[in-house]
């Protein structure tokens, strides 16, 4: 069976990135924009190519949950929620003094770890933490394969397993549910709904 994290690929993503480029990805949601968030070049060239006003942050995925709780304020609500990590749920919540605006625009940070391997290996590859948004320009469907991230031609690089190449496999097509802290408000709904819910009414009914 070939190798589902080809270093190849890998290396030449972590290039691109190095480079101030933006790189297409898989998740478990929908396909992913990547850039490195201490590049402000490549920041801006994120917010370029995907359309996206500069008053709307994007979020940051992370290759664990303790590689996302270091920029936070640590907080009852975040620690539990962080339980549903690695998946398709987005946190976003105060960040810990000193944190670059351009990870959290307005002291506000939005948390994600993903789980699909291919997307955690792009992270640890590229020291834990990246700039991530979906793959499709604003107000538009996001990509679900490999050829659709390509065909929009948002990105530098493409980063494809050999399930991609083979065939390519779709993602799951529902985007991450979304949480502000500490109000417990969804702002999207997704994925962990149900199980966001049920966390946090135990909080509330142990606090």
């Amino acid at each position: 069976m070939p190798d589902a994290h080809p270093a190849a690929a890998l290396d030449r993503a972590w290039t691109v990135l190095r480079g101030g480029g933006v790189v297409a990805y898989p998740s478990e949601t929908v396909w992913g924009l990547a850039v490195l968030p201490d590049h402000p070049a490549a920041v801006e060239r994120l917010y370029a190519v995907k359309g996206r006003a500069a008053d709307r942050p994007v979020q940051v995925s992370c290759q664990d949950a303790r590689a996302a709780l270091e920029l936070a304020r640590p907080a009852a609500a975040l620690t539990a929620l962080s339980a549903l990590w690695p998946g398709p749920l987005t946190l976003v919540t105060p960040a810990r003094p000193g944190t670059p605006p351009t990870v959290a625009p307005g002291g506000l940070v939005g948390l994600r770890v993903p789980s699909h391997p291919l997307a955690l290996a792009l992270l640890r590859r590229s020291g834990g933490r990246l700039l991530t948004t979906s793959c499709n320009r604003s107000g538009q469907p996001p990509a679900l394969t490999a050829a659709q991230a390509r065909g929009m031609g948002l990105a530098d690089f493409v980063l494809t397993g050999p399930e991609d190449a083979a065939n390519g496999m779709p993602v799951a097509g529902q985007a991450s549910t979304v949480v502000q802290l500490p109000e417990g408000m969804v702002l999207r709904a997704g994925p962990l709904d149900a199980a966001v819910a049920a966390l946090l009414a135990g909080l509330r009914a142990g606090g």
